[in-house]
């Protein structure tokens, strides 16, 4: 079989449809017995560049009027890196070694319009592009599907413009989730799922995987390349702010979804249809101490007073099994573990011993944000998460992690740090280019260098497809987890059946609550009460307005917050749920509830379908609900489930009978 055709079944299997079949013919092949080749329509609408060779189309890049070898797609892969590194300057070089986030119009435009919110104060993407050379790009806050495409092929014609036109991988946090931690882009036009913790409360491989091929498809039709995730850390911290993005605590449960998420999302090899997954964050970030979260200055460290580190790295092998394409390491200090107490991204032992020596990772490792430079946030600055080495220079920084053995550098624009080590003696340009190979392995595997176009047209009738959204609301419904069922008359209280029902809501929309039961306005006039809860948080004293969107401090409601909870529920029979983006503190509120459930995101729709026995709660708790916060305190930071007799255990949910 040749190997377009083996291309073309590839694709139709993977999508099921047939525009993907048509366009897969189009596809650049590695194989050199076909002899007919041409490009996809993507680079023939969008490129400006395009020469023939032989009987076969390529892009002329660098503008020279031949064919390079690292314009030929009919090459090896080494020997187009060879080629490209030859060509490359330095300042071209030091340029792929940052990755930092832009700022996107509502019109998919690269004009400088002042930006709002968290994106303001970054850069237009060619500003990127044209003046620091990069060509990694991480997206925050987007617009629609048809100006986030269109503002994806802006970029890549700007990057085309270049000398050597290489071409921008764009990468993304989160964007399928349903609920918007600070972490996940919420879906808008995309599919809604739940939080990685849904999924493994429902714990099913084949569903993680359909998950993440669902998202591929969503990104790959708007230009999104890479992933920022999946988080591989583990909840062993009950307190962490971080809790909400991972599997839980149980290792061998995450290993599996891990495992699932990143084959989703890459396939069995990294192609030209995969998203590359970024895996965070090695070795796992889970111990914090006290649960403070190393983004901040007020961190106290990841400690291991369970000698319990190599547990945290299960997930990771699963990554490794899986082929995960680039590797995150975390901003906390591994307290004993290593030769020094410096955070991983300078950390030696972790990237260079444990990722490269022990596991033999081969892909690329990119630092988590910002390591390198203090960022001024109106009256605050918000130092560099430097960790161990604050009293090192930016450019004695970057010269460390290096050595240390990171690749890139995250949530940072400083190329000419690089550029001045070299000029000094201080870093080698070899020690560069063993970065570059990795880095530039990723984009041609991708098929980047070829088609680094989407068709507009096309991502609006992918992303957010019917079949894609409905997935994600099964999805949501399966997660849901049933913690308590009380008995009433004989009866189990749900679900509920009665359609006469008189139900008061609280934190629930009574226009979409009214499609299942009369919505009264007073819980004295109600047969029962349902309310929507989040688990508790109490910011940290901080002049930082980043940290203080930080889910931290005690998991327990407090003061009048929980006397209003607890009223309700003396006045009538009431069902409780709860969004677990950390394990809650709740004995009295599980106590009094008639019925307890928990979600990891899930729309009020989704709640009230399992409520009323339209749907099925499937999930069962990713970690345990601790008794006490004295229990909480009394717990190793690294160590799973070992609250002293905790209020629901790792693993519980029960069923409808």
């Amino acid at each position: 079989m040749s190997c377009i055709l083996q291309d073309i079944l590839y694709t139709t299997m993977r999508t099921k449809y047939f525009s993907f079949f048509i366009a897969s013919i189009l596809i650049v092949s590695s194989c050199k017995e076909e002899t007919v080749r041409t490009v996809s329509p993507e680079v023939q609408a969008n490129s400006s560049l395009l020469i023939t060779a032989g009987k076969s189309t390529f892009r002329d890049l660098n503008k020279n009027g031949k064919l390079d070898v690292y314009e030929d797609y009919t090459q090896p892969i080494e020997k187009r890196i060879d080629d490209i590194l030859s060509q490359m300057n330095l300042e071209e070089k030091a340029g792929m070694l940052f990755i930092n986030g832009t700022r996107i119009n509502d019109d998919g435009s690269l004009d400088d319009i002042p930006g709002r919110g968290m994106t303001a104060r970054m850069p237009q993407a060619n500003v990127l592009i044209e003046e620091k050379k990069m060509n990694h790009i991480n997206i925050w806050a987007a617009p629609g599907t048809k100006a986030l495409a269109t503002w994806y092929n802006n970029v890549q014609k700007v990057a085309e413009k270049a000398r050597l036109g290489i071409p921008v991988t764009i990468a993304s946090d989160p964007r399928n989730y349903f609920s918007n931690n600070i972490f996940s882009m919420q879906a808008n036009d995309f599919s809604q799922w739940p939080e990685q913790l849904g999924f493994a409360a429902i714990d099913d491989e084949a569903l993680m995987r359909q998950f993440g091929d669902i998202a591929r498809q969503e990104y790959l039709a708007v230009g999104i390349r890479e992933a920022l995730h999946p988080m591989a850390d583990l909840a062993t911290e009950p307190r962490w702010a971080r809790v909400s993005g991972t599997f839980g605590e149980d290792a061998h449960l995450s290993a599996r979804m891990v495992k699932a998420y990143v084959l989703g999302f890459q396939g069995d090899t990294l192609n030209t249809q995969s998203v590359a997954c970024m895996t965070k964050h090695f070795s796992g970030g889970g111990p914090q101490k006290e649960g403070l979260d190393p983004h901040f200055e007020f961190h106290k460290g990841q400690v291991y007073p369970g000698n319990n580190f190599n547990y945290h790295l299960i997930p990771f092998e699963a990554a490794f099994e899986a082929n995960t394409a680039a590797i995150m390491p975390y901003y906390g200090i591994p307290v004993g573990q290593s030769s020094e107490d410096v955070a991983f991204g300078f950390n030696k032992d972790m990237i260079t011993g444990l990722l490269r020596n022990k596991y033999n990772y081969k892909g690329v490792v990119c630092t988590d944000w910002g390591l390198i430079t203090d960022a001024n946030m109106g009256e605050t600055v918000w130092p560099a998460r430097a960790w161990g080495v604050e009293h090192l220079s930016e450019e004695d920084r970057v010269l460390k992690a290096l050595e240390a053995g990171v690749d890139q550098f995250g949530g940072e624009s400083r190329p000419e740090l690089v550029v001045s080590l070299v000029n000094s003696g201080k870093l080698s340009e070899s020690r560069i280019d063993e970065s570059l190979r990795r880095l530039l392995h990723q984009k041609f595997t991708l098929g980047l260098f070829e088609n680094p176009f989407v068709d507009v047209d096309r991502a609006l009738q992918v992303v957010g497809r019917e079949d894609f959204k409905k997935a994600g609301e099964v999805a949501q419904r399966r997660s849901i987890t049933l913690l308590k069922n009380s008995t009433t008359k004989e009866k189990p209280v749900l679900p509920l059946t009665e359609n006469t029902l008189k139900i008061y809501v609280q934190n629930v929309n009574p226009e979409i609550a009214s499609r299942y039961a009369q919505v009264v306005e007073k819980p004295e006039q109600a047969d029962l009460a349902i309310i929507r809860l989040n688990t508790p948080w109490y910011a940290v004293e901080t002049k930082n307005p980043f940290a203080l969107g930080f889910h931290h401090g005690d998991l327990d409601f407090k003061g009048k917050e929980k006397e209003d909870i607890l009223k309700l529920l003396k006045k009538v029979p009431t069902i409780v749920d709860i969004y677990l983006d950390r394990p809650a503190v709740i004995p009295e509120i599980a106590t009094q509830a008639k019925a307890l459930v928990a979600n990891y995101g899930a729309s009020d729709e989704a709640l009230l379908d399992v409520l009323f026995g339209k749907a099925k709660p499937e999930g069962k708790l990713p970690f345990e609900l601790p008794s006490s916060m004295e229990a909480v305190q009394k717990q190793k930071e690294d160590v799973p489930y070992d609250s002293e007799n905790p209020l629901f255990k790792f693993g519980f949910g029960l069923r409808y009978q």
